[in-house]
């Protein structure tokens, strides 16, 4: 039919009077006007006036996937094709095969990059689509879905290929496998990358929200995006880290989901105790540290025991007796059992580790019930003030290393 009325339009042409060469000429350039003033209709229909109608559409529903598409614009995107198709299709009105080819594949080429281009922003939304799911925060596929794109990708440029040539697309594929090795190379981050997404996604070690840390890539932060070929972590001092895919499978970090999700935060640190200054309690510290009420159990209890244990007129060397580095220890250990915002569940210890030259440290090995990292250190600021205060309460001094003071004091 297109072709009846491009020869009807050259014999006309031709009766009234214009050359083979001319009409030809004219009968092409007519053609053309009038296949880009159907175009250009077709496409201010489909955008201004069917567009439109669907946005309207789409924000009268109670769906939230398809304002995902009208945001990224797929339906924008679908309107291109239709005067790409009214040109490739009215291509053979030009009664010039030269032009008329090249018309032909300018179009196919042009609704194949439009295809490409559909299709990444499907992907893209339906990435989007997904990640209001709640499985998207343990099972992330961006990472799927950006081989998808690239497959995409890669099929069509090897379409586009084949057009500008006139090859076929299977032939150009035949022949790329000499440059497997090329194509490897060129590719070996993003093979790592997907390999390593996998194993990411199958084994839940990373995903978005997660608190890592990295000390090699200098990470140390909340995950916010895990792509085919990186990671990115937003660190507490709000930089952002970026850390190739594969390089959380073949190096070390540290996932703090665990932590967030037991109810309670570490808390371990210690303080030394200079040794010289621990001692044998006398019974004038025995009566003082009855006063104290986180430990008159623990003093009335052990004050029976020793008494009942140590016969009369046993010289002291041979006797049981209480340290005030013992009580103090039990202090502490009453002292956060009764504290609020001590997780009395979990792990709990007041220990003594290896003494050094530095002296003996006793060591607080407990878990806060509140996680927030500000309220974490406010809680460890407020037990480690008391304790390091309530320290010379039992003849206790804490070791520290001579300072300028120290010094001045001696040459006085």
């Amino acid at each position: 039919m297109k072709e009846l009325l491009g020869v009807q339009l050259k014999n006309w042409l031709i009766s009234e009077g214009f050359s083979d060469y001319w009409a030809v000429l004219l009968q092409s350039v007519i053609a053309a006007i009038i296949v880009l003033i159907v175009a250009w209709l077709s496409d201010f229909i489909a955008k201004k006036i069917l567009i439109s109608i669907i946005t309207k559409v789409v924000r009268k529903t109670k769906t939230h996937w398809d304002d995902i598409l009208l945001e990224r614009k797929v339906f924008n995107k679908i309107s291109h094709f239709a005067p790409a198709f009214i040109i490739y299709s009215s291509a053979s009105l030009i009664d010039h095969e030269s032009w008329s080819n090249f018309v032909e594949n300018g179009a196919y080429v042009y609704m194949v990059v439009l295809a490409i281009m559909l299709l990444d922003t499907f992907l893209s939304a339906s990435n989007d689509i997904y990640n209001t799911m709640p499985v998207s925060k343990t099972r992330p596929i961006k990472g799927y879905i950006q081989i998808i794109k690239i497959f995409f990708y890669a099929l069509g440029i090897i379409t586009i290929i084949a057009v500008l040539f006139d090859k076929n697309p299977l032939t150009i594929i035949a022949g790329m496998g000499a440059f497997a090795a090329v194509i490897l190379l060129i590719f070996k981050d993003t093979i790592l990358g997907f390999v390593a997404s996998i194993q990411l996604s199958a084994n839940k070690m990373v995903n978005i929200g997660d608190w890592i840390s990295m000390p090699s890539k200098g990470a140390d932060g909340t995950v916010i995006d895990i792509s085919l070929n990186t990671v990115k972590v937003q660190n507490w001092d709000k930089t952002i880290s970026t850390i190739p895919t594969y390089a959380l499978v073949s190096e070390s970090f540290n996932n703090w989901k665990g932590m967030e999700e037991s109810g309670g935060r570490r808390i371990k640190r210690h303080l030394n105790i200079d040794v010289k200054s621990i001692h044998f309690l006398s019974e004038e510290d025995i009566h003082k540290f009855e006063q104290i009420n986180l430990i008159q159990d623990y003093m009335k209890e052990k004050k029976e025991e020793i008494q009942s244990s140590n016969p009369e007129g046993e010289i002291p060397v041979n006797q049981r007796r209480l340290t005030n580095i013992g009580t103090f220890r039990k202090y502490v250990e009453a002292y956060l059992y009764n504290h609020p915002k001590i997780h009395n569940e979990m792990t709990f210890l007041v220990r003594q580790l290896q003494a050094s030259e530095k002296g003996l440290p006793i060591e607080i090995y407990v878990f806060s019930n509140d996680q927030e990292w500000a309220n974490y250190e406010a809680i460890q600021a407020d037990i480690f003030d008391h304790i390091f205060a309530i320290v010379p309460e039992f003849n206790l001094k804490v070791f520290q290393n001579p300072t300028g003071d120290d010094f001045q004091k001696l040459m006085n």
